[in-house]
């Protein structure tokens, strides 16, 4: 008896703390729908306050200033009553209610009028203080995103693993860390001896394979000439680096290259080669459509690229994307290879994603 009332009295404490961090603020019977009002407030939920208010003045949508002035009033109500900083606080809920249809005439020529219908809607914002709060609780008030990796998504049906081992779970940290500085090592020697300068490496995918005496690395590249050629033992020297670089001396080394039929089928070579034109000053409609052409060879069934960051120069940061063909992402039987990379041009830094639909299976 006596822990469950110290429990009840932790979770009112709790209670009573939230209730002093957080401020309500409700707005009633706006002039609008309740889809329009969502589709802003869908952009907003989980951000800061400083960040929600610079969303919003960008935005084009009507739906914008009603909201803005209601998180302005909260905020300000949170400061003044509360005695709450502002640069703490984020909006943890942001709903929207359908309100009452408001019916009105619209008057005509010559004494007429037809009837109208106006929908309104109710607006609820909550925002709260995450000063208090430790920083794993305060990830879990902002990241609130409901994405999820295509690759992660397919594991165990259209998807293999592209690192194969066994690890104690104390030691399974060390082994991350390991196979990320054998993909780094190997890709920084590909940059340095590539015979020629265009910059696409032409790595697809990089699988390792440990056991208790032999690491195997297998690199699936689109282009292996380029690296072979001149030079047959350049596969011996790739090898001695891995083993200096992660000083291997109970282990041996085994590393073999297998040649993609069609390169320009995985997204990953299709991002080198777009980020290459992206370098080069070549326009980022240009540089998609012909990616889109190459893929097209390769026979594919759809594919989708998505650019973000200062695209041409621009001073605001901007979205864009094309689609062609299918790209069905929910659906877990389709064959989907995804890829994410970045590239440093002279405006700064732009993010490249291609999703690439195969096949279903």
């Amino acid at each position: 008896m006596l822990r469950n009332k110290n429990k009840d009295l932790e979770v009112r404490k709790r209670e009573k703390e939230d209730i002093k961090t957080e401020v309500y603020a409700l707005s009633q019977s706006i002039s609008m729908s309740a889809h329009k009002a969502r589709r802003v407030l869908d952009q907003i939920r989980g951000r800061s306050y400083q960040e929600t208010l610079m969303i919003l003045e960008l935005m084009p949508y009507r739906a914008c200033y009603p909201i803005f002035k209601l998180i302005y009033s909260a905020a300000a109500n949170a400061k003044h009553n509360m005695g709450l900083n502002e640069e703490y606080l984020v909006i943890i809920k942001a709903t929207v209610n359908e309100g009452t249809t408001v019916k009105k005439l619209k008057p005509r020529a010559r004494g007429r009028s037809y009837p109208i219908k106006r929908p309104t809607c109710h607006i609820t914002i909550v925002l709260k203080d995450i000063s208090l709060y430790e920083e794993s609780v305060v990830e879990n008030f902002i990241s609130m995103g409901q994405k999820i990796n295509p690759l992660g998504f397919r594991l165990g049906t259209t998807q293999g693993h592209h690192s194969l081992w066994f690890a104690q779970p104390k030691n399974y940290s060390k082994g991350l860390q390991e196979d990320q500085k054998i993909r780094d090592c190997i890709k920084n020697y590909v940059q340095k001896n590539m015979r020629i300068s265009s910059g696409v490496e032409g790595i697809a995918r990089i699988e390792i394979q440990k056991r208790i005496d032999l690491i195997q690395i297998i690199i699936h590249m689109g282009f292996p000439k380029l690296l072979v050629e001149g030079k047959p033992r350049r596969i011996e020297e790739l090898q001695m680096n891995v083993q200096k670089e992660l000083n291997y001396v109970n282990r041996k080394l085994n590393i073999a290259i297998t040649r993609i039929t069609k390169p320009y089928g995985h997204p990953n070579i299709l991002a080198e080669f777009i980020a290459g034109q992206l370098r080069n000053r070549v326009s980022f409609r240009k540089a998609i459509k012909k990616a889109i052409e190459l893929t097209e060879q390769a026979d594919t069934k759809g594919i989708q690229v998505q650019i973000a960051g200062r695209i041409d120069g621009k001073e605001i940061a901007r979205v864009e994307w094309i689609r062609e063909g299918r790209v069905p992402l929910q659906t877990i039987r389709a064959k989907i290879d995804y890829c994410s990379y970045r590239v440093r041009t002279i405006y700064g830094v732009l993010g490249i994603k291609i999703w690439i639909f195969v096949g279903e299976e």
